[in-house]
């Protein structure tokens, strides 16, 4: 379960763990757009225009059994985990990550 702020979809992203989006304010909104229906990683407990409503305990069970107990569930933990090794993939030697790292020090230095 996440309120989608940037760090914790982030942790959630390189752990390879699938989120149960429940954002709050600010950026979340959009960060659970993108985890639900661009990595398509997670599912909306509460969708940002119900804000205001009250989400019984049976909403949560729902989004909770889905994520663990469903084909549904299955296709979003797969591609968690694929995501995961893409992240951590891009952060080794030779990887995106330092590549660019090493292209913007060289930018900015000369």
């Amino acid at each position: 379960m996440s309120h989608c702020g940037w760090n914790s979809s982030m942790e959630s992203i390189t752990m390879g763990v699938p989120i149960a989006a429940w954002p709050m304010h600010s950026d979340q909104p959009r960060n659970m757009a993108l985890i639900t229906q661009v990595l398509k990683i997670g599912l909306v407990v509460r969708d940002w225009d119900k804000r205001d409503e009250l989400v019984t305990a049976l909403v949560v069970e729902n989004a909770v059994t889905t994520l663990l107990a469903s084909k549904e569930g299955d296709e979003m933990r797969e591609r968690a985990l694929k995501l995961r090794d893409a992240v951590l993939e891009s952060m080794d030697e030779g990887g995106v990550s330092p590549r660019e790292m090493d292209s913007f020090i060289a930018h900015i230095s000369r």
